[in-house]
Order: C-alpha cells, then structure tokens, then sequence
C-alpha cells in the first residue's frame, strides 16, 4: 500500500468539537443459545470524523455494524443516527446510512451502472448520472459500466459493492473490512476516496485487519472484544498512552555488567555485553538525552544507536490480551 501524508481537512481539525452523529447506549445482544454477542456498548460518533473499531474475529463488530444498519435487531438499549431512532424511525435513518459488507453480494446478471442506479433509487434519491459517473471514475469502475457483473474479478465487484453504497449519498459510512482479501490497487483507491469522503463531510465507522491502515487514517480507535468495549481514544492518545520506545546502543566496546552510576535508567545489556537497551514512555523522550549524557560522562563508547516506537497493532494485541 503507497503511503500517504496525514490527512487533515480543515472541516475536520476541530472534529472533537463536531455533534454525534450516532449515540449508541447500553446496547446488547443476546440470542437463544445464550450466547452474548455484544455487552452494554456505549459509544458516541461524531460527526466528520474517521473511526477504526478494532477486534479479533467473533469479537462483535460485525454484530455492531449490523445492529445499526438495522440488518440485526437489538436486544436493549438505544441507537440514535442524527437523533433518530433506528428502529421507530427506520426509513429516515436508513437513508442517511451507507454499508460495505464483508460478503460479496451483488446481482450477478446485472450490468454495472444499472445496479448502481437502481441502488440510489431503493432510497428515493433523485436521478444523478453525474454523481453516479464520478463514484463510478474514482473507483476505477467507469469502463466497466456496461459489463455484466458476474464477469468482473473479485476485486472489481468489491468496487461494485462500495459504488453501491455511495449511490445514495450517505452521512455515515460503514466499512465492514472493506479491503480484505482485494489488491493493493483497490486499497490505494478505497483510501483515497475515504479521505475524499471525508473531507465533505460524512462520517465513517471501518472495522479492518490492517491495522496499519487505522493508523494511518482514523481519528479515534476502539477495541471490542468478547462483545464487550474495552477502549475508546484518540488514537493519538492512545498510543501516546500506551505506546513504548525503545533506545538500542551498540557499544564500541564490550561490557561485562550495567555500572551502578546507570542505575537511573532500567537497561538491559544484551548481545554478549555489546548492546544496551532502554524502554520509556514516548512521554519521556527527555530521559534519552539525559542518558546520553551520562554515557559521554561515564566514556562509554557506542557506535550506533536506533529508536523503535510502538505500532497500534502492539497496542491492540495487548489490549485484547488484557481482557482475555
């Protein structure tokens, strides 16, 4: 996947301050069997913002999404898309609400464009062949407009099924791991429209196994598991929270044991006695110079020296490992 800056568009710098779009309260789900697919979610969505929910397979975020989109009916608690109830106000709240499934289900025998169009009039939205032109152009779909779907690869009839989400203009967009198992290409261009998406205005609520594509691109981050909201934070928080560093020092000489005047700082000498390495908050960069210092002071020599940071993946497998 081709990296890209950090995205920031000036409708969203202040999204902390932007109204919920979607009010989620003392949610669950239960069914016969007794299993207990989601736990008292609690959750607020603001408006313009990206949110990554995290969780390992059969954690319910699928459960979640489809609650929602009012595929799964709820066992208590309240669901409110701008205000509205999901279910008392279903049609209203329906059509401000776009969803990509993880399944592939499209009507095979019908051409590309006229699936799309017949998607946007399912909800009443007025003929738009511009807008439908440029969804179908910025998702690589436009010449293959008149093909038959059921010719398309499995990546093109993913692009399908995003084309048929957008058709109608949603508000809040659900991407339920939209680019899993599909091509880079498909990846470089889902994320490019989302940050497009984004920069007008809708909401979106993705659930991936990329995790590294959540770093990149969402606002906050949160991370179900067991059916149960174990954190919700800025992902800069997060990781500022949770995040690691760690300083390697390879030494020009060998050392047979940490000196005492390095008590200060809890090192580990590995490598034979050639490498040291120091873990810190990323909170406390200032405790590496101080460091440094004592070695200059101490004439311990080193030859080269690295920092590694904690990824959101680390933070997420410790996270869920915390509540196992």
């Amino acid at each position: 996947m081709t990296p890209h800056p950090p995205f920031r568009s000036r409708q969203c710098d202040n999204v902390s301050e932007m109204p919920s779009v979607l009010s989620i309260a003392n949610l669950t789900k239960s069914y016969a069997s007794g299993l207990k697919a989601l736990k008292n979610i609690n959750l607020e969505i603001r408006k313009g913002e990206i949110f990554a929910l995290l969780g390992p397979n059969g954690a319910g975020k699928t459960t979640l999404i489809n609650i929602v989109c009012g595929i799964v009916t709820r066992s208590t608690g309240e669901v409110l898309v701008d205000g509205e109830d999901i279910q008392h106000d279903y049609r209203a709240v329906r059509t401000k609400i776009g969803l990509v499934p993880q399944e592939l289900v499209t009507e095979t025998f019908e051409k590309v464009w006229a699936t799309v169009n017949f998607s946007r009039g399912l909800y009443a939205r007025a003929p738009n062949p511009q807008f439908l032109e440029k969804v179908l152009r910025d998702l690589s779909l436009w010449e293959k407009r008149n093909d038959r779907i059921v010719t398309l690869s499995g990546g093109m009839k993913r692009r399908v099924m995003i084309a048929k989400a957008l058709s109608h203009e949603p508000e809040l967009l659900f991407l339920d791991e939209p680019t899993a198992g599909v091509d880079v290409e498909l990846r470089r261009d889902m994320w490019q429209l989302v940050r497009g998406l984004r920069e007008r205005g809708v909401t979106i609520i993705l659930t991936t196994h990329y995790i590294e594509e959540a770093e990149e691109m969402a606002d906050r981050v949160g991370v179900i598991n067991k059916g149960e909201l174990i954190v919700v934070e800025e992902k800069a928080t997060l990781m500022k929270k949770l995040g690691k560093r760690q300083l390697t020092l390879h030494l020009q000489e060998r050392m047979s044991a940490i000196p005492a005047a390095l008590a200060d700082w809890p090192l580990e000498l590995n490598d034979d006695g050639h490498t040291l390495h120091y873990t810190f908050d990323a909170s406390r960069s200032e405790s590496v110079s101080a460091l440094l210092q004592r070695l200059v002071e101490l004439r311990i020599g080193f030859k080269d020296l690295r920092t590694e940071e904690t990824s959101l993946e680390e933070i997420f497998v410790s996270l869920v490992h915390e509540h196992t």
